[in-house]
């Protein structure tokens, strides 16, 4: 399985992107073939909602921005990760950028699964995330949600958490 995991964290060492590893570490060793983009790292403009990508070339963003690197990987993913630390109540900015790109494409169909990772300092953060995860991903796209992690606080970089998303990665086998 294909799996792409796209990390809004701006901080290549904190804690998303340790959870992050973890997971990753366990759905290699499973398997599965799985692409990280850190999208805090890359340049993607906001979505202008020009509607080209409807009206005029269908599914092309008249941007031309890193998110051109990116569609191919969503489209051609079996399964997505979310992931991102949580700023004032939601995904960082630098994710939700890449999530209202991909407008562009509409729904990926080869995409069967999603997942979702968060960090933050506070336990009670996540409710508005996860309402648009659900919405907004998991309905939309009509995909299965196998799971949503959460680490706050001292729970961040810990090995009690890093063990819950290694075995979360490793889990997630090809269906045959």
């Amino acid at each position: 399985m294909k799996i792409l995991v796209l990390n809004g964290s701006p901080h290549v060492n904190g804690a998303t992107a340790d959870m992050v590893s973890a997971f990753r570490k366990g759905a290699e060793e499973a398997g599965n073939e799985v692409i990280v983009i850190q999208a805090a790292h890359k340049n993607i403009r906001g979505c202008l909602a020009c509607e080209y990508c409807h009206e005029k070339e269908k599914g092309v963003c008249v941007q031309k921005d890193d998110m051109q690197e990116i569609y191919p990987e969503i489209l051609s993913a079996d399964m997505v990760v979310f992931a991102s630390p949580i700023y004032y109540f939601t995904f960082s900015a630098q994710l939700q950028a890449l999530i209202h790109r991909t407008y562009a494409i509409g729904v990926p169909e080869n995409v069967k699964k999603t997942a979702l990772i968060m960090s933050s300092g506070d336990k009670f953060v996540y409710a508005a995330a996860i309402t648009e995860y659900f919405q907004g991903i998991v309905e939309y796209w009509g995909v299965e949600n196998t799971g949503i992690f959460t680490a706050n606080g001292d729970e961040n970089k810990s090995e009690k958490k890093r063990q819950e998303l290694y075995r979360f990665g490793r889990s997630l086998q090809e269906e045959k």
